[in-house]
């Protein structure tokens, strides 16, 4: 074949840059950038700019990769230490201080490496954004993409749901606390108030600002609503109102001692206890689920192993701590939530105290699950970075579909 019959071939080396997935286009008409749903086994393109859900978001209206490492760190750690420590005393009582502390430990590390491997697979795939995409990648070398998508996206979302109906149950028990169990007649009424109140917080669609004031986005009026240092003293609001909260629990335990060191070093416990036991650890730690998702969003991802060390370095000493302090004076009858073991005004202080992490963990987690489902819709589209009426729209009665699933779990 001759050089002028090469350079004429449709797949001809020349004509690279115009062919896509398979299909060829004209040079004078790029081809259309395609939804997740018409993916399907499609290869994937090169350059991380390519394949970032977020790719050309400078030219969108809303701006996706905006969290430093610092910022992103706040909003894991006001996640994963959110009722995952409430749940820790109790453990040790059942299971005794040296298993415990094992346990605490070693599901430490182990969180700490496989978030650390999270991190190193979403620099490798800059194309994940959920689990599904993870699973996708993982079932390819099978032929089944589909089903490795579908499968660990179900697993997602599920999870994020029962996870955002314990916020909504524990928001319930705060109000019954606060009242002193008055309220039992109007219980429901709290709990929707409680479920309508986190979709509003859920109204943003950017990770970093997340807590924004829902009036504001609504509107889309400038002002303090919408400023960034809001968003930021919100999220540390959210991360101290926790430590505050259980530091409240363990002077007040330390000081009435109500049965101070009546705790076992190592404790028989039968297979359920253990077992449970066990899961509320790894529900502790079980913040993962999020962190393709909190990735995405940075400015630079490379930076996502410093925001993963300061969330386990403060997780684990604060598990460690509240663990030990609270299971040691209150002994083997501890409650859960530990906010429980307080008593009179001050189990009241401490609930109150709680309350933006209540609301704000359980915002992130259905923000997660919101942006899962919005981006499978409108990945590779111009609604995924629009401010328009109809993005908002979908984005807020997703919100609304996934809270009110969560509710009708918190109930039963």
């Amino acid at each position: 074949m001759d050089e002028k019959a090469k350079s004429s071939s449709p797949h001809s080396p020349s004509d690279e840059e115009t062919i896509k997935d398979g299909a060829h286009y004209d040079e004078e008409q790029p081809p259309r950038r395609q939804s997740v749903f018409a993916r399907g086994s499609i290869s994937r393109r090169k350059g991380y700019e390519a394949d970032d859900p977020f790719a050309g978001e400078e030219e969108g209206e809303v701006q996706y990769r905006t969290m430093r490492w610092w910022q992103a760190a706040m909003i894991m750690i006001a996640e994963t230490i959110s009722l995952g420590i409430l749940s820790l005393p109790s453990v040790l009582a059942r299971v005794g201080f040296v298993p415990g502390i094992i346990l605490l430990l070693g599901l430490s590390a182990f969180a700490t490496y496989s978030g650390y491997v999270l991190g190193q697979f979403k620099q490798r795939y800059p194309q994940v954004h959920t689990m599904a995409d993870a699973g996708a990648i993982l079932f390819a070398p099978l032929g089944m993409e589909a089903i490795g998508r579908e499968f660990f996206g179900a697993a997602q979302v599920i999870f994020l749901i029962f996870t955002m109906g314990s916020h909504i149950l524990t928001w319930t028990i705060m109000i019954w606390t606060m009242t002193d169990g008055n309220t039992a007649h109007c219980a429901i009424g709290y709990s929707v108030a409680g479920m309508i109140l986190l979709w509003l917080f859920d109204l943003p669609r950017t990770m970093k600002n997340l807590s924004w004031f829902s009036i504001a986005y609504l509107s889309g009026l400038p002002g303090p609503y919408t400023n960034p240092r809001v968003a930021d003293e919100i999220l540390f609001i959210a991360f101290a109102s926790i430590i505050g909260a259980v530091f409240i629990l363990m002077i007040d335990v330390g000081v009435v001692k109500p049965d101070a060191g009546d705790i076992a070093a190592i404790k028989p416990a039968k297979f359920t206890t253990a077992f449970n036991s066990v899961s509320n650890i790894v529900f502790a730690y079980a913040g993962h689920v999020s962190f393709f998702s909190f990735i995405s969003e940075f400015r630079d991802p490379s930076e996502f192993p410093k925001a993963l060390f300061l969330l386990q370095g403060a997780d684990t000493c604060m598990y460690l701590v509240v663990a030990v302090v609270v299971a040691y004076y209150t002994g083997p009858d501890v409650d859960s939530p530990a906010l429980g073991a307080a008593k009179g005004a001050v189990k009241k202080v401490a609930w109150g105290i709680a309350i933006p992490t209540i609301v704000i963990a359980g915002v992130i987690y259905g923000h997660v699950a919101s942006k899962y489902i919005y981006v499978r819709l409108f990945r590779g589209t111009r609604h995924l970075s629009s401010n328009s009426f109809f993005s908002r729209a979908v984005w807020a009665g997703i919100a609304l579909v996934l809270w009110l699933i969560a509710w009708i779990l918190a109930e039963r």
